[in-house]
């Protein structure tokens, strides 16, 4: 009898001890399976917090652009552009993707060495996204590596040297703005043909010397003979010479390439060269200059921009709102460009959904269309060139304006003034 109930009482010590451990691996399980559902659930609000963080953190844009020096009027164009761009694009709520969008604009006086410690300034201290600009391109040239060096994207506008997109190139530049070769293909539909001897006149520096290469690359091709290229200071105030020599010369056409308020119109007019039987031909640029090209009534030629040409919404949208923004001045040659570069930034970050990675912004923007005050903008693959409308335009004279205005002939299309891909 005793070693029996020896027996019984060890079976009952071991199912004892087998209930007691099951209930602590029961309890153990139990008390994994909460922490593993609160340890996921913190995850996702650390998640949640982390994207909402993200979200919350604005997406900043510096605006490089010639608030003094001698481009200064291009500078606040562009940047008045740039601003009723970003609210366009944004209905007004100045946010993508839930997102606010932040815009620094500096001064680069229209030096280059300025143009370079305020772009290191914006991309260090700030910390921005984007560059923007800049009005000069030999700022812009100088600015450059800069985006190279910080890996951040560099809409171009409206610095307009082919060298920009390219032997300068780099994959972080893209540019709203129209090249010089653009302009030369517009400039060169006015007025080359086979037989035709054309001088040119240009400023001494990258805007000017690409714009007379592009120029003469173009109007050759439609058997122009280019006779001379004249060059001068970009600061230059006194053309008397430069002229002279082209009179000497006697082309049948002067083409101008001129940017900056010190224009050589008033000499041209006073030197009574087309009564010398030279034509001029010329791209027609902001409306300040319109005045001083009474003489040139009739010119046939083109033009960048003049608010009363592009026929779409985006246009009439920025000519009304100009006015009532700015006491009922008409948006002039590169405010469109400013706004462009509003829109292109704000078209690619919508398709990223906000996110502002470098190399998810190149492969986005790279091939992307976008509409503009101009129509339908794309930037090449190949040079991220926008490729644009240019506008043939004829100078006359108008009922209301003591000045010529620019008459469209016929707007070029983005096939037609596609510029040669020069970034090898």
């Amino acid at each position: 009898m005793g070693s029996n109930n020896i027996k019984k009482n060890q079976r009952l010590r071991r199912k004892k001890v087998k209930i007691f451990t099951r209930k602590y691996i029961y309890l153990g399980l139990f008390l994994s399976l909460l922490l593993f559902v609160f340890g996921c659930s913190a995850d996702e609000n650390e998640n949640v917090e982390g994207a909402e963080a993200k979200d919350a953190v604005p997406i900043k844009i510096g605006v490089l652009a010639s608030l003094t020096g001698g481009l200064e009027a291009y500078g606040k164009q562009s940047v008045q552009g740039f601003e009723l761009g970003l609210e366009y694009a944004t209905n007004g709520t100045m946010e993508v993707e839930g997102r606010k969008l932040e815009f620094i604009v500096e001064d680069t006086e229209t030096k280059a060495e300025v143009a370079v410690q305020k772009a290191t300034k914006l991309l260090e201290e700030d910390k921005v996204d984007f560059l923007v600009g800049s009005s000069s391109s030999g700022d812009t040239l100088a600015v450059l590596p800069l985006a190279e060096e910080y890996e951040k994207i560099m809409v171009v506008e409206p610095a307009a040297a082919d060298s920009i997109t390219g032997a300068e190139f780099n994959k972080y530049i893209f540019r709203t703005a129209r090249n010089s070769s653009q302009d030369a293909v517009a400039g060169a539909a006015a007025i080359a043909k086979k037989g035709v001897k054309i001088a040119t006149l240009a400023p001494d520096y990258s805007f000017g010397q690409d714009g007379v290469a592009a120029f003469k690359e173009a109007a050759i091709k439609l058997g122009a003979d280019i006779v001379h290229e004249e060059y001068v200071d970009p600061a230059a105030t006194d053309f008397t010479s430069n002229i002279q020599k082209i009179i000497g010369l006697k082309p049948d056409y002067l083409y101008v390439i001129w940017a900056g308020s010190n224009t050589p119109w008033g000499q041209i007019s006073d030197m009574k060269v087309q009564e010398k039987g030279i034509k001029i031909s010329t791209g027609v640029a902001d409306i300040a200059t319109f005045p001083i090209m009474k003489p040139l009534v009739g010119m046939e030629g083109f033009t960048v921009y003049y608010h009363e040409l592009p026929d779409n919404q985006v246009n009439t949208w920025l000519v009304e709102e100009h006015k009532q923004r700015f006491n009922g001045e008409v948006p002039d040659l590169f405010t469109p460009g400013g706004m462009s570069a509003a829109l292109a930034i704000v078209e690619a970050l919508k398709k990223t959904e906000g996110n502002t990675d470098t190399d998810k912004l190149i492969e986005t923007m790279e091939g992307m269309s976008f509409e503009s005050p101009k129509g339908t903008m794309t930037f090449r693959p190949e040079d991220h060139q926008a490729l644009q409308s240019l506008y043939a335009v004829r100078l006359e004279n108008k009922e209301g304006f003591d000045y010529p205005v620019p008459v469209l002939i016929r707007e070029l299309t983005p096939q037609e003034t596609a510029p040669p891909i020069r970034n090898n």
